[in-house]
């Protein structure tokens, strides 16, 4: 296991390179900003975590019945609740 140097940068130095220390610490590195020597912030990546998709969510449920006519299902109203009418193009 490799030890992180931590690397100490302060306020000024951070504004005029900030691009180049987001890169380095996207890369894993440690840098910590200060203000007259004194340490004040930890710049770290942010985390995204993403939710697995899972196939088959309505898989044997017997409670969920889907219409034959799934596209056109409710046509009618979904255009009244938009004061529209349904579109010629709907059919295709």
């Amino acid at each position: 296991m490799s030890a992180i140097l931590t690397q100490q940068i302060n306020i000024h130095e951070a504004k005029t390179n900030l691009s180049r220390l987001v890169e380095e610490a996207m890369g894993g590195a440690d840098i910590v900003i200060a203000k007259a020597g004194k340490p004040m912030v930890r710049l770290v990546p942010v985390e995204t975590k993403r939710r697995p998709i899972k196939l088959g969510l309505w898989e044997g449920r017997a409670d969920i019945v889907l219409p034959d006519d799934v596209k056109g299902f409710a046509r009618e109203e979904i255009a009244a609740m938009f004061n529209s009418r349904p579109n010629k193009f709907d059919d295709l």
